[in-house]
């Protein structure tokens, strides 16, 4: 089960990679929490980027039967949170990720490094 969840998360990034988010992180945040898995964060540069981004994660993991549990932020496009259960996806304005400094928040999970999903497109 973990392997399909972090193949999930690798789909998440490059879907995000695709509509050029920004900044995008992963922490595996199972050890410091039991709220899920994985948060995977990213930026846009606007409110239209950061919709465009959350839809796009929306459309292609609808095409998987994957459906979000939660989803809050959308309508402001400031910060969209898209709850999967073991996964939970921040899309933030550039702005507000600054403001919110969520990493800080979170800095004893563990940063994995995403640099071969985001660069060799899976």
């Amino acid at each position: 089960m973990e392997n399909h969840i972090y193949q999930l998360v690798e789909r998440i990034v490059h879907y995000i990679d695709e509509k050029l988010g920004e900044d995008i992180k992963v922490l595996d945040i199972k050890e410091v929490s039991s709220i899920c898995d994985y948060f995977v964060i990213a930026s846009g540069s606007s409110i239209r980027q950061v919709k465009s981004i959350s839809d796009e994660i929306e459309d292609q993991l609808s095409k998987l039967d994957i459906f979000p549990r939660h989803k809050e932020g959308y309508h402001a496009g400031r910060w969209v949170l898209m709850d999967y259960g073991d996964i939970v996806i921040h899309i933030f304005h550039e702005e507000d990720r600054l403001f919110y400094n969520i990493e800080r928040i979170w800095k004893d999970a563990r940063n994995l490094n995403i640099d071969n999903i985001v660069n060799n497109n899976i």
